[in-house]
């Protein structure tokens, strides 16, 4: 028998249908969660389970995303507050409003010209386009077009360290451009409605559930493969993931508690022990937060040249994922002490 911990009803208003009410629940049974969606179909309520299993948090986040939804489908819970975070200040509301408006008002011919210049940036600089400049960054430049140093301020993300590296060209790209919008940005607030932003933010959240789902189902699927005895090539076809997503994967887990000992131990008895034993060195002097530094003082500068980088990164990865909870247990063995 499922008994039943949580229930909630939703409501939706429809001018040809009058007012649809459905429930969503969460039941528990031998261990096992269930969280159930009930609307009405044909006079009677069809059930929708959105999740069965044992594992709480993938119920949680399943829960989050598929309320988000509903939310973004008008649908108005009768106990409201199940998804909402804390109490936003005035300058989180102020960016989201600005995102808001970008998105509801958007300038994709300028976003693409703009997305051109931050890949020649990337690879001028030899960095991944996001550091310098995200895709929301990117659409506020095209959607407001700040033409000074001090607009470009204004922006969320445009700080003084990314206005020293970028300002200059940024504003220089958009010097000549025409724009509708007008700078203080005060103006925005008034143009977006309380609708429009709810509805945003719920978008918001669904897609950063999305992606919560996503990751758990991967790493769910990562940690059937490890306990199959999978190698890193080998999870390359079972999670259909890239080897360096895999690599960052698994340091996730092993920072989680995840035991992939096993997997890590086989791995590292291609790499010679002379080259381990160089790898812990260095991140015993260097910290091990970045990689590049590691690679260099291993390596040299050869080391950041052809496919062989790929292969010394995962290498240093490996290594690090040892040395990180070495580190940890001689911590915990201390304060038992």
């Amino acid at each position: 028998m499922m008994n039943i911990v949580f229930l909630n009803t939703f409501e939706r208003k429809q001018e040809s249908e009058g007012t649809i009410t459905s429930q969503l629940s969460i039941g528990e049974a031998h261990g096992v969660w269930q969280l159930v969606w009930s609307e009405p179909y044909h006079g009677k309520m069809e059930q929708s389970v959105w999740y069965s299993g044992t594992s709480w948090e993938e119920l949680l986040t399943t829960f989050r995303h598929g309320v988000a939804v509903k939310l973004g489908e008008g649908y108005a819970p009768i106990i409201d507050g199940m998804i909402s975070d804390a109490e936003h200040s005035g300058r989180l509301v102020r960016s989201q409003l600005l995102a808001c408006y970008s998105d509801l008002y958007p300038n994709e011919s300028l976003y693409a010209m703009l997305s051109q210049w931050r890949r020649s940036r990337a690879t001028a600089d030899k960095k991944a386009p996001y550091f310098i400049a995200t895709n929301r960054m990117l659409r506020l430049l095209s959607v407001y077009v700040p033409q000074t140093m001090e607009e470009l301020r204004e922006l969320p993300g445009f700080g003084e360290n990314k206005v020293n590296l970028y300002g200059e060209e940024i504003v220089s790209l958009l010097q000549d451009t025409e724009r509708t919008t007008v700078f203080p940005l005060d103006w925005v607030k008034e143009q977006v409605t309380r609708e429009e932003y709810a509805q945003w933010l719920n978008k918001q959240k669904e897609q950063k559930y999305k992606q919560e789902m996503d990751r758990l189902a991967e790493q769910k699927r990562l940690l059937e493969g490890i306990q199959q005895g999978c190698s890193i090539t080998d999870l390359e076809e079972y999670c259909s993931m890239s080897r360096r997503n895999i690599l960052i994967a698994l340091e996730s887990l092993d920072r989680e508690g995840y035991d992939i000992e096993r997997l890590i131990e086989e791995e590292l008895q291609q790499v010679p022990l002379e080259e381990q034993a160089a790898i812990w060195s260095a991140i015993e002097r260097d910290g091990y937060r970045y990689l590049k530094p590691i690679l260099l003082e291993v390596y040299g500068d050869t080391g950041l040249q052809g496919e062989q980088a790929a292969m010394y990164y995962e290498r240093i990865r490996l290594v690090r994922i040892r040395y990180r909870r070495q580190r940890e247990m001689d911590n915990q063995q201390r304060q038992a002490g």
